[in-house]
């Protein structure tokens, strides 16, 4: 009976031994997949008077980014292979929707905002489950990926001028400017992302990449960087790293950017807003935009070379 009892008594321990070798090695225990390189200082990310740290924010991209994004941040986890778009390589530090021009690392507001928002039409889910704590820690752990956020500095953001009145007349000069602008030979002349350079766009890895289609769907939970007018215009101003899409900066001016997204809400024909009432109002025509003129003076006449008189003393 007493040997029987110690079977059982050594059994139980043994259980709970390997009961909490099990916990031990899902959280304390190395695994021996590939890690990202050490960080050359403890990164940091700053989200108004939160700071995260990449050491907090390692355990959660383990657990719920690595999937995709891989253990090295390059895009390359174990479902990368079956999704469409691709994950972000974070190595490269290239990023999509960012407030900072073209070419520059985006802020980590920036970052925190994609990890809340996520990304419609992609493997990307809505993160809004994480606390503000939990998103600052793991903006700051993508930023270990690349030697990037050593260097450099993010980007200083683009000023954004007020929002000009909706009218005929500028929903006019978008139209012309996404013509002469060619946004019509990847988006279509109708938004419709059937431009005749849509089937041959790739991205900044040379995979297939959509341009987006206006026309499609009732609301703006479609757009990646956010579905507001000023995040329109913001996409004009900075571009979107990594894909066809260039940025418009040094192009137009503000107010050429702003009748750009007076036209393309007009291209959404099945949402409410308040370029499509104005449209609405001049029966859906959209008029030629004629350029002003400059108020120039006029030059100042000059007097007549009149013959000398002919008349003698």
């Amino acid at each position: 009976m007493r040997v029987i009892q110690s079977v059982y008594g050594f059994a139980g321990v043994l259980g709970l031994i390997l009961a909490g070798g099990f916990t031990v090695s899902a959280q304390d225990v190395p695994d021996v997949g590939p890690h990202p390189p050490q960080p050359m200082r403890a990164m940091e990310s700053h989200i108004g008077n939160v700071t995260g740290h990449a050491k907090d924010g390692k355990m959660n991209f383990r657990r719920y980014c690595a999937g995709c994004h891989g253990d090295l941040g390059d895009g390359n986890g174990e479902n990368a292979q079956w999704i469409d778009p691709k994950p972000r390589d974070f190595t490269i530090a290239t990023f999509k929707c960012r407030s900072t021009p073209t070419g520059t690392l985006p802020t980590d507001q920036d970052l925190y905002n994609s990890i809340g928002r996520g990304f419609t039409n992609s493997n990307m889910p809505i993160w809004n489950t994480f606390s503000p704590q939990q998103r600052a820690d793991l903006v700051a752990y993508i930023k270990t990926f690349s030697a990037r956020w050593e260097k450099e500095k993010a980007g200083d953001v683009i000023k954004i001028p007020p929002e000009p009145p909706v009218t005929l007349e500028s929903i006019a000069h978008g139209k012309a400017l996404f013509t002469k602008l060619e946004c019509w030979k990847c988006h279509g002349p109708q938004g419709k992302g059937d431009g005749p350079s849509a089937s041959t766009l790739t991205d900044s890895k040379d995979q297939p990449i959509r341009p987006y289609n206006f026309a499609d769907g009732r609301d703006d939970s479609r757009f990646k960087c956010g579905s507001t007018n000023q995040d329109i215009y913001k996409i004009f101003m900075t571009g979107v790293d990594g894909t066809p899409m260039p940025s418009f900066a040094d192009v137009i001016q503000p107010n050429d950017a702003w009748d750009l997204v007076h036209f393309l809400r007009t291209l959404q024909i099945h949402r409410h807003s308040k370029e499509n009432e104005v449209l609405a109002a001049a029966h859906g025509v959209i008029p030629p935009y004629v350029e002003k003129q400059e108020n120039n003076p006029a030059p100042a006449a000059q007097p007549e070379n009149k013959p000398p008189s002919s008349g003698g003393h």
